[in-house]
């Protein structure tokens, strides 16, 4: 004949904290406490579902730092370069029955960038600009540089500003005066720590006169080093430096333009656009012989091609959420299924089925939380990793920290209300009954 029926002899050793005396409800306090003591009792199952959480949570912040850090890179080139910034240079050409590739041939002279000085009202500041390799020598140290002969206005146009000394004026530039602005590349690489300006340099052995060094600038859209370079008057390089070889005497390599505050960027490439097809006698049906470019528009679309990559790093790594969200789940349904009679002793002696669901869902609340909280922790070491190993500028975006966090405590609660709804569902004498 079976025994009697007993409870009590069925009850495990209290995971749960117990109830108060007369009661079958738990207080917030006694539920966080509930929750905490069901995961120390199975710790290294805790750690390892909480282990998909912390690899989402880690992921997330990193990318988004990641991602951050590329976009301020790319708007600190857009600032390098100048605000309002375009640049014409030399297109294709026919020759004879031969079209030339972009470039093979310099349609581009000073007086056209003259033309676009008087003609175009909307600009700011317009030059010509020649550019040579060349070494240059200050006593017993030499380093080749980028030498650019340009008009006084490239100063305005590139945001160029002096950290020492001046820059040349248009008296010197229309003088041919030997004067010299060193980039601070240049500057460091022949002087060192010691002041260029008022020392003598030479370029291709004619003597020039350091008159300023430029602040730093940094890197370029296409990675080039805007410091590694010497700035001297058009006509002195022209015809000190770089030559004047009969018909290209006038040739520039590119004409840098600046906008003025507030004024459309598009209109003014479009009369510029007109100025210089009216300028190089251009049939309607012929295409452009050069070609003009919105530097801001380069950088744009380097900010877009970022934004798309930390969009796709950011969505493997919600993928991650994802896995540990079903991990969750997973192992809230082991624990009803471990806690079956437990539960149906405490919906025996009084406690209410939400009681049973609050319980099980703040277990899986923490849970997710406890694995976010490192999440963070590790994501922000790894953005930092990044930084210090690739050199990549990285900004850990606070607002992703605590969307993260929010994040993975909305796992918690949206994966672990299957297993919470199912325990507070149980029927109390089969539960009780359960092997």
């Amino acid at each position: 004949m079976n025994a009697p029926f007993c409870p009590a002899a069925l009850q495990p050793a209290p995971i749960l904290p117990p109830l108060p005396p007369g009661t079958g409800g738990m207080d917030l306090v006694e539920a966080l406490r509930g929750a905490l003591l069901a995961l120390a009792a199975n710790r290294l199952r805790a750690v390892l579902t909480a282990l998909g959480i912390f690899i989402g949570v880690a992921a997330v912040i990193a990318t988004v730092a990641v991602g951050a850090g590329a976009r301020e890179q790319v708007l600190a080139q857009i600032r390098a370069l100048g605000a309002n910034l375009l640049m014409v240079s030399p297109g294709s050409v026919n020759q004879g029955a031969v079209r030339l590739g972009a470039g093979q041939r310099p349609n581009l002279t000073w007086e056209d960038a003259q033309a676009i000085r008087e003609g175009v009202a909307l600009l700011a500041g317009v030059s010509g600009v020649i550019r040579q390799q060349h070494q240059v020598v200050a006593g017993n140290m030499n380093w080749s540089t980028g030498i650019l002969g340009a008009d006084p206005d490239i100063f305005a146009v590139q945001e160029w500003v002096p950290e020492s000394g001046r820059v040349f004026n248009a008296e010197e530039a229309r003088g041919a005066r030997k004067v010299a602005v060193l980039g601070a590349t240049v500057a460091e690489a022949l002087f060192g720590d010691e002041d260029p300006v008022g020392q003598p340099i030479r370029i291709r052995a004619t003597p020039f006169e350091v008159i300023g060094v430029l602040a730093r600038k940094g890197q370029g859209p296409q990675g080039q080093d805007q410091d590694d370079v010497v700035v001297i008057p058009f006509w002195t390089a022209r015809r000190s430096v770089m030559g004047a070889w009969r018909i290209w005497a006038h040739a520039v390599s590119w004409i840098s333009l600046k906008v003025e505050e507030g004024e459309e960027m598009a209109a003014a490439e479009e009369e510029v656009r007109q100025l210089l097809r009216q300028r190089h006698r251009l049939a309607p049906n012929e295409p452009d012989d050069f070609i003009l470019r919105n530097m801001a528009e380069v950088a744009a679309t380097r900010d877009a091609s970022a934004r798309t990559l930390s969009i796709l790093l950011a969505s493997v790594a919600a993928v991650s959420l994802l896995v540990g969200g079903i991990g969750v789940m997973n192992i809230m349904l082991v624990s009803v299924t471990e806690r079956t009679r437990e539960i149906g002793l405490r919906l025996a002696i009084g406690a209410r089925r939400r009681d049973i669901l609050a319980q099980f869902l703040i277990e899986a609340v923490v849970l997710a939380l406890l694995g976010g909280a490192v999440g963070v922790l590790a994501g922000i070491g790894l953005s930092h990793g990044l930084a210090a190993a690739a050199g990549w500028p990285v900004l850990v975006q606070w607002d992703a920290v605590a969307l993260a966090v929010g994040v993975s405590a909305a796992t918690g609660l949206f994966f672990g209300y299957w297993p919470a709804r199912r325990a507070a569902g149980l029927d109390p004498i089969a539960a009780l009954r359960h092997d």
